[in-house]
């Protein structure tokens, strides 16, 4: 299937890979600076005292970004977790229906929780709330992020959805399941090659 806003799915995949790199970086700094002060101490010196305020803090915003933020591209790819033990053993007429039906399920509750999201973000916004850690990092930052995040797998559903009712009103019979061979790029004409 193609995906006419893959560009905004591989941003919010590099939005979620700077952040896990982001994390990475930073624990690996925390680690270095304690393990500075151990080798100091174990010569005789005495503690230099380094350390990033608030890591733990800034890792668990930082992992908000890497979890909704690549939600819609690993949805594009595939890689989501399914369970379709029942649903696969269904011929392709009454597959293409649960599936239209799971869709509109996923792409209802998807919607439900951008809206609440948004909600959240206003209040946040109205009341300047702040993270109660070392650093008064204002909340609506990361819930700016949920909500960007759960917005992009809100447009993927709906790209989804609108192919399969599609397939589902006009030929119920040639419905051809996603799996991760069918990925194809429109802006990429090597990809076309490698499905025929």
């Amino acid at each position: 299937m193609s995906f006419r806003l893959m560009f905004l799915y591989r941003l919010g995949g590099l939005g979620a890979a700077v952040s896990m790199v982001a994390i990475c970086a930073l624990i690996t700094l925390q680690v270095l600076f304690r393990l500075l002060d151990a080798i100091l101490v174990l010569v005789g010196s005495s503690r230099i005292g380094l350390e990033i305020s608030g890591v733990s803090e800034l890792a668990a915003f930082l992992l908000v970004g890497a979890t909704f933020l690549g939600m819609a591209y690993t949805f594009t790819h595939h890689a989501h977790i399914r369970m379709s033990l029942i649903i696969r053993r269904l011929p392709r007429v009454l597959r293409v229906w649960s599936e239209l039906f799971c869709l509109i399920v996923a792409l209802l509750l998807n919607l439900l929780l951008c809206w609440s999201l948004w909600q959240l973000m206003l209040e946040s916004l109205d009341f300047n709330d702040v993270s109660s850690g070392l650093l008064a990092i204002p909340l609506w930052i990361p819930q700016l992020v949920l909500f960007t995040g759960m917005a992009l797998m809100s447009l993927a559903l709906l790209e989804v959805l609108w192919a399969t009712a599609r397939t589902a009103f006009t030929a119920p019979g040639s419905y051809q399941p996603m799996d991760e061979h069918d990925v194809v790029d429109i802006e990429d004409p090597a990809s076309e090659d490698r499905r025929q």
